[in-house]
């Protein structure tokens, strides 16, 4: 029997291509979007396997009527719908904060608390959040996303102790420097494209595949026994830190006396 999985901000970028792989991966897909016809094209580019819903994840019965329109509950849940407000934190309007805040933590909130019921009844499944590395770390100028995705990774760990009764393991995936859909407009700049990559352990950019294939993982039985976790998928960018710092040889080696 085919099992359904749902996706959230599945018109374009990251979403997409995890609604591509996870009809790959052999499930029915429900992609939702906030974003009608670019949901319907994505779904037709991806063919059969696929169908749309337009989505406002932010919005209890806009949630609760494309849940209803399913055949069964779904088997995977990928939260990923989200939007970005960057700017100075004494600049930032309070409707951008507030909107930030509703779209990524509280449509989290919503579409996992709408589907975790029906897939505790019937017999589970895995629910996997998109946070970031601004999340895991601050970031100038981050305006309400490092908040909001700060914020994801804390309600990862929340669901994930209540639902494990109901058979459900939630994880979170933390994309580092991605090239794909929003962040369009910060690569566009050749040079600012150039020191990113420089200051990636792993020197390229990240990828949608990247993530897709990280959320496909905590998704499946390889990743069985793994729950309230959050992966940071990002070249090694947040533990870098030590190794952009500069070091004399001369203290390179083993105990007060040398080697």
């Amino acid at each position: 029997m085919t099992e359904w999985a749902v996706v959230t901000g599945a018109a374009q970028g990251i979403g997409a291509v995890i609604a591509e792989f996870a009809v790959t991966a052999g499930y029915r897909v429900a992609a939702w979007d906030i974003d009608g016809p670019a949901v319907e094209r994505t779904a037709a580019e991806i063919g059969d396997g696929c169908v749309a819903s337009a989505v406002d994840v932010a919005d209890e019965e806009s949630v609760r009527a494309a849940a209803a329109l399913l055949p069964e509950p779904p088997r995977l849940v990928v939260n990923n719908a989200g939007i970005v407000r960057f700017g100075p934190l004494l600049d930032l309007p309070l409707a951008e904060w507030e909107s930030a805040l509703r779209v990524n933590l509280t449509g989290t909130f919503i579409v996992g608390r709408t589907l975790a019921g029906p897939m505790g009844k019937a017999g589970g499944g895995a629910i996997v959040n998109l946070a970031s590395v601004n999340g895991l770390a601050a970031a100038p100028h981050a305006g309400a996303y490092s908040a909001s995705k700060a914020g994801i990774v804390r309600l990862t760990e929340h669901m994930a102790m209540e639902w494990a009764k109901l058979g459900i393991r939630v994880n979170c995936v933390a994309p580092g420097l991605i090239h794909a859909g929003m962040s369009d407009a910060i690569y566009a700049d050749a040079e600012v494209r150039r020191v990113r990559e420089g200051a990636v352990p792993l020197a390229r950019l990240g990828s949608a595949e990247d993530i897709a294939a990280a959320v496909l993982f905590l998704g499946s039985e390889k990743a069985g026994y793994v729950t309230g976790q959050t992966l940071a998928v990002d070249g090694g960018l947040i533990k870098s830190t030590l190794a952009a710092l500069p070091r004399p040889q001369s203290v390179d080696s083993v105990g007060p006396g040398g080697s």
